[in-house]
């Protein structure tokens, strides 16, 4: 069902459209100028030395954590709240989701929970800053190094967010973030894989493209090459990466529009105080504000059901992030014999959130409308309207 007010809308404008005209036009479609540019760009706003245009922000968790050897018979820690790739590209590995609860106020990985899996062994963690609020990344750095563990940020959401000042996706040992259409920015499809690490981004750029030992522009002859490392075909078009070159420059004032609508919600359901808000402020954390939860009592009192029926009657679209705590979908709740009240946290949230709109595409007067909307809806839920 379409809504006045969709959860999300890619924001293409004309500069775009034009890039993308002139790349179908000069006929280079992979392998051109532009793929190289767009992951200049990008390292240079995100303050970090490397950053590898990869399919999707998936194809970047995998090709980083495959680059560090990771596969049969290792641990690697994931969130219980997350997007279920984080957790499937550690299965394609063959590697051991370890899956971590996390801390009721944040909706990110439990830090002492963590801790008491890394005192067993972990060989990977891969940190989710949930709905763009950023992990304590200290800490999950401390417990990497005791238990010798790479650590890859999972960026998806987060776009634009720091901790102590620093970029999510250049504090471990890499990141990946995700350009679907209705994140922060867009390439069509695509990601970015980012490190600080020069020979770990030169090994996953490799591992990206087949393992090819040289990249076509850089060939001695036409189509004559060798394959020293096992790779996959995860590489970004010209197209997406000049769709994504003309949406990086309008990104900071769109994190400024998220944060600007974020802050209108907050104060208008403030008043609610049985609501809880993810993700509020922390210290030392800066969110990229992808979104505004509502995550409602504990007790039932506010039917999930009912308030999103009712915002979607005001043309207020909505989302849930996520629908079941991983380790509780069919395939990981099987094979893993995981059961219910095992991740008490993560299913209170799987439960009881509804994501709101915060995004650019809301225009000027968004915030208020949504922030409108959700008083009435809560205000008619709550007194049985």
């Amino acid at each position: 069902m379409s809504s006045a007010v969709p959860f999300g809308r890619p924001m293409i404008g004309a500069a775009e459209m034009k890039a993308v005209a002139e790349v179908l036009s000069k006929g280079t479609l992979v392998h051109g100028a532009i793929t190289p540019e767009f992951e200049s760009a990008f390292a240079e706003f995100l303050g970090v030395r490397n950053a590898v245009a990869v399919s999707s922000c998936t194809a970047g968790l995998h090709l980083g954590l495959f680059a560090k050897g990771v596969g049969p018979g290792m641990r690697v820690a994931v969130p219980a709240m997350t997007h279920v790739a984080t957790a499937h590209v550690v299965e394609l590995l063959g590697a051991t989701p370890i899956f971590i609860d996390v801390h009721p106020e944040t909706g990110n990985m439990d830090i002492e929970l963590l801790r008491e899996a890394a005192l067993v062994g972990l060989d990977a963690i891969l940190p989710v800053h949930y709905l763009g609020l950023p992990c304590d990344m200290e800490e999950i750095k401390k417990i990497a190094k005791g238990a010798n563990a790479v650590v890859i940020e999972d960026c998806a959401l987060a776009l634009g967010a720091t901790y102590d000042d620093q970029s999510v996706g250049a504090i471990g040992d890499g990141g990946a973030f995700s350009f679907y259409p209705v994140k922060h920015m867009t390439s069509i499809e695509g990601g970015m894989f980012t490190t600080n690490d020069d020979d770990f981004a030169a090994l996953v750029r490799k591992k990206r493209a087949f393992g090819y030992n040289k990249e076509v522009n850089n060939r001695v002859r036409p189509g004559l090459y060798d394959v020293d490392t096992l790779g996959f075909n995860y590489r970004m078009s010209e197209v997406e990466a000049a769709v994504g070159l003309g949406q990086l420059p309008k990104v900071p004032g769109w994190l400024e529009e998220r944060e600007r609508n974020f802050n209108t919600i907050r104060d208008a359901v403030k008043e609610f105080d049985m609501i809880t808000i993810f993700p509020d402020v922390q210290p030392r954390k800066h969110s990229s504000h992808y979104c505004f939860n509502l995550v409602l009592p504990r007790d039932g009192s506010i039917s999930r059901d009912r308030l999103q029926d009712r915002l979607t009657s005001m043309d207020i679209g909505t989302s849930i992030h996520y629908p079941s705590a991983v380790p509780l979908f069919s395939y990981y709740r099987k094979k893993y014999a995981f059961s219910r009240g095992d991740f008490p946290v993560a299913e209170w949230l799987a439960g009881s959130t509804i994501s709101l709109p915060v995004g650019p595409h809301l225009g000027p007067d968004g915030g208020a409308t949504v922030s409108h909307a959700v008083k009435l809806a809560l205000s008619e839920e709550l007194h049985g309207d």
